[in-house]
């Protein structure tokens, strides 16, 4: 009977160090885990053209467009991060967060985009903000690029450019060399999949450039390898003497099949891929596009007469170099749609390439925006899409948050984050799914691209009629800062 008992128990013992749900409760934290808040250069930073910054891309349509932006809004000001950074950080230490996501301005730290023009104002600025960080237990996580391209790399053709790996390469090296000593975590992109359809739309997302279904797919390319030839840097300069990790930041909606036939059942492992495996594939499994991205793309090309594919391979070469090119992936996502199979949208452009309809189930529960519909089951099924398929990864989560209309107490948010970090929590100690840390969106209300200032992600929120830019805490400060203290979700949102 003893023999029996002591197996018995051994057998558990295994049971509980592979499922990890014996060594704390389903609503805890894994010990270590990260949290914090995230932000971006051109949504808080304002000083748009001060200390010698040059023009980005999104300073240039929106001054160029205003009718582009909501109301006219655009980030000459935004949250005034750049005078008030010290709020910021205070702000982060009052969350009790353990990391503060936030990006660098390339044309803050480039004017031009190249090395012929250094600003050091923008290295001192960025500086303060991380020794700051550092003063008070936060460790910086740092995005090299959030969408704001220096206008002056735009004139020579922007990311569809091959040649605008190089120029993200030396721009790399700046930041390794200026921040590298200090910065542990870095991602080179943040959610490439958004910023490339700005070579294929009009208004939408800067620069405007309405190459729909092959300035995007350019881009893309470029994109990747720009990333890989940034990794490949870090690993065999820096890596040894600053210790730090390298990866990307992907992003996706959990899509549901219509129904469980098996075209729609396709057609969502078909948007997934072109979605988010098209940039993850190459990096985190082969250093190639899924078969199913390369295949509809080459035969609708060749369907529509063309010579070549509208999206371009890499050689040999480049594919070893981008296999394998992330210690983690970092990850956003907000919502959940729904898909089914159809041939939908213009030709040529992406969507038609995908082969799939999406739209938003308008019973689930709203936010302030349509497109944002409260699905917490959602989150945990795309986290573990995204761990099962590229499972020798851990999983960071740098975006999720809730759009509402600024108020202060702010409880449509508070359950928001609730119900999505306790469907995290299920997927980490119910699935197995290696998460290592969380960002919530946004620390700050802020410039919503060109939906302007009316939209609020904000944990604070920020008085845009003041000059004084002042940052009040919302409930849901407060709601977050119990989670980070205790390292738990509340167990009612668990039930």
């Amino acid at each position: 009977m003893a023999a029996r008992v002591s197996l018995y128990l051994e057998i558990l013992g295994v049971a509980c160090l592979l499922a990890t749900a014996c060594a704390r409760e389903v609503n805890q934290f894994p010990e270590g885990f990260l949290l914090g808040a995230a932000t971006s250069s051109y949504q808080i930073e304002g000083a748009w053209n001060e200390d010698g910054k040059g023009e980005s891309i999104w300073d240039h349509m929106l001054h160029e467009h205003p009718e582009y932006g909501n109301n006219g809004d655009n980030g000459d000001v935004a949250c005034d991060s750049y005078h008030k950074y010290a709020e910021d950080v205070q702000a982060l230490k009052e969350l009790g967060a353990k990391v503060y996501r936030f990006s660098i301005s390339w044309p803050r730290i480039l004017p031009n985009g190249d090395l012929d023009v250094i600003n050091q104002a923008g290295i001192d600025y960025y500086n303060n903000l991380i020794n700051l960080l550092l003063e008070n237990d936060i460790q910086p996580v740092v995005t090299m690029y959030h969408w704001d391209l220096p206008q002056a790399l735009q004139y020579i053709g922007g990311w569809p450019n091959p040649i605008l790996a190089d120029y993200f390469l030396e721009y790399a090296r700046v930041l390794f060399d200026n921040f590298g000593d200090r910065v542990k975590w870095w991602t080179t992109f943040n959610e490439p999949i958004t910023f490339v359809r700005g070579y294929s739309t009009s208004g939408g997302q800067a620069p405007s450039q309405k190459a729909r279904g092959i300035g995007n797919y350019l881009a893309t390319h470029t994109v990747i390898r720009a990333h890989a030839k940034v990794y490949r840097l870090y690993d065999e300069q820096y890596r040894s003497t600053q210790n730090g990790r390298i990866g990307i930041t992907v992003g996706t909606n959990w899509y549901e099949p219509y129904n469980d036939e098996e075209e729609n059942l396709a057609a969502q492992e078909r948007i997934l891929q072109f979605e988010l495996g098209l940039f993850a594939n190459p990096i985190f499994v082969d250093g190639d596009y899924p078969a199913v991205v390369r295949e509809r793309v080459d035969n609708n090309s060749r369907a529509e007469g063309r010579p070549r594919s509208r999206l371009p391979s890499f050689t040999d070469e480049e594919k070893r170099m981008i296999n394998g090119s992330a210690d983690f992936l970092a990850f956003n996502s907000y919502t959940t749609m729904v898909v089914r199979s159809a041939e939908f949208g213009f030709s040529p452009s992406w969507g038609r390439d995908t082969g799939t309809y999406r739209w938003y189930n308008l019973s689930w529960p709203a936010s302030g925006a349509t497109w944002l519909r409260v699905v917490p089951w959602g989150f945990r099924k795309v986290i573990n899409w995204v761990s099962t398929r590229y499972p020798n990864y851990p999983i960071f989560i740098t975006e999720n948050g809730y759009i509402d209309s600024g108020e202060l107490d702010d409880q449509g948010r508070i359950s928001y984050y609730g119900q999505y970090m306790a469907e995290m929590l299920k997927a980490i100690n119910e699935d197995g799914a290696n998460v290592i840390g969380y960002t919530a969106w946004s620390l700050l209300d802020n410039l919503e691209w060109n939906s302007g200032y009316e939209v609020k992600f904000g944990i604070y929120h920020v008085d845009f009629n003041s000059t004084e830019r002042t940052r009040t805490p919302k409930a849901s400060a407060s709601f977050l800062a119990g989670i980070y203290r205790n390292m738990s979700v509340p167990e009612e949102y668990f039930t």
